[in-house]
This record gives structure tokens, sequence and C-alpha cells, in this order.
């Protein structure tokens, strides 16, 4: 290797322009080829079962999600400036060209079904803005009278009405996005107020605030680091040539990214924050090495301090990035496409950060000069390192309490981990008080709720099933039971909505009709007459041409997997109903993918655990020559994820997209702490038989700079405390407290197992 040191300082100008022109490269291909991934449904594994299934269904269906648009009057909806809104509000959405016309729903679109001298007829609320008070009444008492709009599209308190315009996930983007908030706000007036939610609102909004948290965050992360790196290592050169080593891993991390085309999802903003904090660490470990040989050795020429920095430390710092690079690789196991691209760039973006670090780091100190180090010539190594060497001898005689403290703590957090809760819910990775999430409340309130689930019926292939009285009964049953029992379901809607009114005003809107009629043959009758009268077409949102499949909508008042899995508890007391008829349930909509969604980052995180953690074992007991070593070395790592999650637990805070990635994280960066501190143990150990000396002067070279390690990692992932979304914010304080834990563990849980066991002097003998 000295060899190949010797040439990296000989060549040192050539690595400096080289590594800077390839970086050129790749920030150019970031510039040009990088996008956003808005589509939250892209988040996830297009094979899955569930999705390939509920593609299908979608199809069948054409179930897309919608835009909500909410157009409130606090004096009531029932004049003529309100229900002009609504119509000129309809119209301007169906000339959208990302929009299709008859995809737009509203009070001016929307079927009133009537009965007429007995036949059926399908007509319009209004065409033309009621003017009069005769007028507005009528209209009043029209929607009143029918449950297929009143509740639905008009609030039960008559001061807000909805209109939905439902779009495909391929035809989102953000001028659309931009479009859509434009005409909302300039159809405002003094009392009339227009409010904007769905799905496709909260991915256009994501989108926007996704790359504008990160432009924010990465210049406060830089300054952070920079003062933390140069208060800890007391170099200018030191501080500027480590930022670059991180600065140029990122930039690389991106530019791979862009090159193979792989976009920017919500949790990919973070990397850089990442890469910052943790590209860091190798940079302290050299500087600190360095910093430590001319203490010794004030005579020493550039060259030889700087071989002597690569000799000693080349070894701990491969196999902390290597180690490091496993804890991300390990987040390949999820089947979520956000966390297992993190985890690939992530530690691609370490690894370069090592690269950097043996290369480019010391080529730069030979260009620009080592960094100044005070010597005091009359000082004992001990007065030097009298705080480490203390410290150690207080570890080692307290022996127990460590033991006794960390097996507490160990056990309360196993105890908290059984409250952590899994949270699907795309809306909660925003403020309370923003706008759309207070927008998605208040439609919430006055609606059947903007998350929908759908429930497919599909009697496999046998035609006219859904005409059956006896199935048709059983829908609305459970329709009725399932919004009644559950306040978190606010409404639902299927064929059997259809023939309740039919059947209703077949017979003089008698309520003792609006119900499912006995003949089967009635049932096709109205169904006919409607497909006469109306548009055949609205009937393809519920049944299938054979009548062998049909879709039941329930409307939800929250996306989180706590609300909808209690949706689903109560539908599936059906299934064995339906079962009996012939009939097999599944799923289908945005709102069962996301709870399909959060299963799968459960599934993923304690795989990712499991693997990182076997990996990581190995690989330091392979470096190590001693399993009992890679058994050692995950003491702290162990210790810290449970603390992390028996906090979650604890705290209330859930399992999500980005919580998943603090098992990973933790593990990754937590590792370099304990393999530095056993590569100086054991090259201690091999020196001396003295097992507190050993202790001491591995404190005093290791521990020093793990020490600055963890803080300039907790002070880089604090700037996460900045991040507009909350669950980045507590994945920062998450992080930041496990690489406290991670360091605390290192020097005094895993020193203590070090010295009890006698690993390295057991190896001598």
């Amino acid at each position: 290797m000295n060899k190949f040191f010797n040439n990296i300082l000989n060549f040192r100008w050539a690595i400096l322009i080289a590594t800077l022109l390839i970086s050129a490269g790749f920030a150019y291909l970031m510039s040009t080829n990088s996008r956003m991934e808005t589509d939250l449904d892209e988040y996830m594994p297009q094979d899955h079962p569930a999705f390939v299934y509920s593609d299908q269904a979608e199809s069948w269906f054409n179930i897309n999600d919608g835009i909500i648009i909410a157009v409130e009057n606090k004096s009531g909806i029932y004049n003529a400036a309100t229900l002009d809104t609504v119509k000129h509000l309809t119209i301007r959405l169906q000339r959208l060209p990302e929009i299709d016309k008859k995809e737009v729903t509203s009070l001016y679109t929307a079927d009133n079904i009537v009965g007429s001298e007995g036949s059926m007829e399908v007509n319009s609320f209004y065409k033309r803005v009621p003017k009069s008070e005769e007028g507005l009444a009528t209209l009043r008492q029209q929607v009143l009278d029918n449950d297929m709009v009143y509740r639905r599209l008009v609030s039960e308190d008559e001061t807000v009405t909805v209109i939905i315009a439902e779009i495909k996930d391929d035809v989102f983007s953000q001028e659309f996005y931009e479009d859509i908030l434009k005409l909302a706000k300039n159809s405002e007036t003094e009392s009339i107020n227009i409010h904007v939610a769905g799905r496709p609102i909260v991915e256009g909004t994501m989108a926007l605030l996704g790359p504008a948290d990160m432009t924010r965050m990465v210049p406060i992360v830089i300054l952070v680091i920079v003062l933390v790196l140069f208060f800890t290592l007391r170099s200018v050169s030191g501080t500027l040539v480590t930022m670059m080593v991180v600065f140029l891993s990122t930039i690389w991390a991106f530019g791979l990214m862009a090159a193979v085309n792989i976009p920017i999802y919500a949790v990919s903003t973070m990397i850089p924050v990442m890469l910052i904090a943790i590209g860091v660490a190798d940079g302290i470990h050299l500087y600190s090495h360095l910093q430590l040989f001319i203490q010794k050795r004030p005579d020493a020429t550039k060259k030889e301090a700087i071989l002597d920095m690569l000799s000693h430390m080349w070894k701990p710092v491969v196999m902390t990035s290597v180690t490091t690079a496993v804890g991300f690789v390990s987040l390949l196991t999820s089947q979520v496409y956000p966390i297992k691209y993190f985890g690939i760039f992530t530690a691609f973006g370490v690894l370069m950060a090592m690269t950097f670090s043996l290369i480019f780091l010391p080529a730069s100190i030979m260009i620009f000069g080592l960094p100044r180090v005070k010597v005091n010539k009359h000082k004992k190594q001990s007065d030097n390192h009298a705080f480490a060497f203390g410290f150690a001898a207080r570890v080692l005689k307290y022996k127990s309490l460590s033991i006794i403290v960390t097996a507490v703590l160990v056990f309360a957090s196993i105890f908290g981990m059984q409250k952590i809760w899994i949270d699907s819910s795309f809306l909660d990775k925003f403020e309370k008080d923003s706008d759309i999430v207070l927008t998605d409340k208040f439609i919430n309130s006055h609606f059947g709720g903007t998350s929908n689930v759908n429930l497919i019926l599909d009697a496999e292939g046998t035609k006219d099933v859904f005409k059956n009285p006896q199935t048709l009964r059983l829908i609305d049953k459970m329709q009725k039971e399932v919004t009644g029992s559950l306040r978190e379901v606010g409404n639902s809607f299927s064929l059997a909505d259809y023939i309740n009114r039919m059947n209703m005003v077949m017979n003089a809107d008698d309520q003792e009709f609006n119900r499912i009629p006995d003949d089967q043959n009635m049932i096709a009758q109205y169904l006919l007459l409607y497909e006469m009268s109306g548009d055949p077409e609205n009937l393809n949102k519920v049944v299938d041409y054979d009548y062998a499949k049909t879709n039941v909508t329930f409307q939800l008042k929250g996306d989180d997997s706590k609300t909808i899995n209690k949706a689903l508890e109560l539908i599936e007391t059906f299934r064995d109903d339906f079962k009996n008829m012939g009939v097999s349930m599944n799923y289908a909509g945005s709102g069962y993918k996301g709870l399909v969604f959060t299963d799968l980052i459960l599934e993923g995180q304690i795989q990712s655990i499991i693997l990182s953690l076997i990996l990581i074992v190995i690989l330091i007991g392979v470096m190590f020559r001693s399993v009992k070593i890679g058994l050692i070395s995950s003491v702290p790592l162990i210790i810290t994820a449970l603390m992390s999650f028996g906090l979650m637990g604890f705290l209330g805070i859930p399992l999500n997209s980005t919580t998943a990635l603090l098992s990973s994280i933790a593990i990754g960066i937590g590792i370099d702490y304990a393999v530095h501190f056993i590569q100086q143990y054991k090259a201690n150990a091999a020196k001396s038989n003295d097992l507190l000396l050993i202790a001491q002067q591995t404190m005093a070279h290791s521990g020093r700079a793990i020490s600055f390690n963890a803080i300039v990692v907790i002070s880089g992932f604090l700037v996460l405390l900045f991040s507009v979304f909350p669950p980045n914010r507590e994945l920062g304080a998450l992080v930041s407290l496990n690489m406290f834990t991670s360091f605390i563990g290192t020097v005094t849980i895993m020193l203590v197992l070090l010295n009890i066991t006698k690993v390295f002097q057991n190896k001598l003998k």
C-alpha cells in the first residue's frame, strides 16, 4: 500500500484536476436530467399482487383520484352568485386538456333521477342559474330529496358544495397543479371561498415543497458542519478539504442518480444532508490522527506525516465506510422504491466519500500544507489526555453500573416498542396548520371524506349476479352498517344506491320504496330505463357490462392506516356472506394501496435491521478474524436500535416512509464508532498487557476522534429540525439521539465487554 500512497502524493495535481472535471460532468447531469417524482403510486412496487389487482380494477371501473374543489358561502349556496361560480368553475375544469369533460362532477353536471307518469327521467339540477326565489327553492328541494347528491355534493348545512374532477395519474404536472390553484383563487369573492384538496393536490404540494425544503436545508447544514468542523479540527484548510470531500460525494451520488434516470423522491431530498453529516467522519479521523502524529513528531516532513496517516488509518476508514454502506444497502430488502433507492445512492455516496478521503484529501494536504498544531514539548502524554484517561478509568472501575443501566434501558425500550404504529398518511407529512391539511379537514367536516377505499365484488364471470335482489341487499346492508358504525367512514356509493333511488322515484317518491325491490326483472327494467334516459357511462363506475363485477366506494375522513384498517375490519365481517353467494372480495384504490404500502415499509424495516446486523457482524468478524469481536461491535447498535424504536413507541411517533430509514441510518453510522475504537484497541493491545492502559490509550486516540465525529454528525442531523416536513424533523431528532447513544454505548458498555472478555489478549496467547 505504501507504493500506492506514494503515487497519490506524487500525482496530486492530476488527481485534483481529474476529480474536479468528473465532478463537473456529474453536476451537469444533475442540472439537465434530474426530475422530481410527484406520483405517489410510483413509490410502490408495480409488480406487487395488490397493486396489480388494484390497477386492473381501476381500469375496469375508471377509478381515478379526484381534485376536490369546495365552494363555500357561509350564507348558503342557494343563491345566484354561488351557483354561477359552481357552473363556471365546472366548465373551466372541463376545458382543461388534462381533464376528461365527463369526469367532472358537480351540482351543475350531476344527474337527477326522477319519476314521471310511470316512466323515469334523468335531468340536470340546473343548466341556467335560477335567479328567482321560487327557482332557488325548487332547486334546494330537489337536492334535499336526492340522497345521491345531498351530503355528497352539497353539505348538510348547505353552506358548501363540491366539484370533483378526476384525472389520470400520467397527466398530472406542476403546470397543471398551478393552473388549478390559480383557477380556484381567481373564482373567489368577498362572500365565496374556494378550497382545493384531494390526493393530486397532496402530490403537487409535496413536489413543490420537497426541492424547496432541500434548497433551504443544505446551506444550513453546510454552515453548521463548517462551524463544528472548525471548532473540532481547529484548522481552516482541514475544514475546507473535508467539506470538499462531502460536496464531491454528494454531487457524484446525485449525478449517478441522474445518469441512470432515477427520479428524486421526497425522501431523496435528505441524501445531501445525510452525506454531508456522514461524509465528514473519515476526514475527522484522518485529521485527528495527523494532528496527534504532528504533536509527537513535530520535526516530521509533510510527506512523512501524510504517509503515516494513510498507513495507520486506511484500514479503519475502509472498514467503517464499507460497514456504513452495508447499513444503507440493507434497505434494498424494502419493496418501496424511494427507500430502496435512498439506500443505494446513499451507500454509493458513502463509498465515494471514503475514496475521496483516501485519495483527494491526502493529495490536497500535500498541495495546501499540513494543519497547524500547537505542540508543547514539556507536557506528558497523560497530561495531554487527562480527561480521556480519567474517563476510561472510571468506566472500568464501575463496570457493573454500565451493565445495569444498559439492561434497564433495553427492557424499557422493548416495552415501548409494543406501542409503535404504522402511518400510511401522506397528509401527516405536512404541518397540522398548513393550508393543505386545514383544507382537507374542512372538506372532511362537511362531506364523506377525501380518501377512498374501493371494494371490488367479483362473481367470477357469472352474469347478472349484481341484478340479484339478495346480493344488492347485502351490499346495501354492508354500506349502511359500515357508514353507520364508524365515524371515520363518512359515506359510501354503489349500484345499490342507484337501484334504491330508481325504485323510490318509480313509486311516487314514497320513502317506503327507498330500498332494493324484490323482483330481479324489475331491477333489470330500472337499469334499462336509466340507460335510455340518462348517461349509461355513469353506471360503468359501479358495475361492469355483464353485472359480474361491482365497485363499492367508501369515503374515509383520513388517509392514515388506523382509519383504513378500522373500515376494512368491519367490511371483512361480510366476506363469508358474499362467499356464500359466490362473490369474492378484493380491494383497490389509492387508500388501500397506501395501506399495503405501510405494510411493505414494516416488512422491509424488519428485514433491513436483521440483514444489516448480520452482515455487519460477519464483516467485522472477518476484518478482525473473530466472531466474538463481531458480536461485541454489534452491542451498541442493538441497544441504539431498541432505544430508538422504544422512544418512538413512548412518544407516539409512527413508522412511515421517512422514519423507516431510522434503523439503517443508526446502524450504518453507529458502527463507525465501534470499528475505529476496536481497531485502535487492538493496536494498543498488541503493545501492552495492561488492560487499563490499553483502554486509556484507546480513549485518548479513537475516543477523541469519535467524539468529534459524533458532535459533527449530531449537528448535521439536527438541521433536519428546520424541515417543513414533520417526519423529517422526527427523523433528525431521533438520528441525533441515536448517534449520541451509539457513541456513549461504544465508550462504555463496549469498552467494558472488550475489557471483560480480554478478546485480544486471549487471541495473542
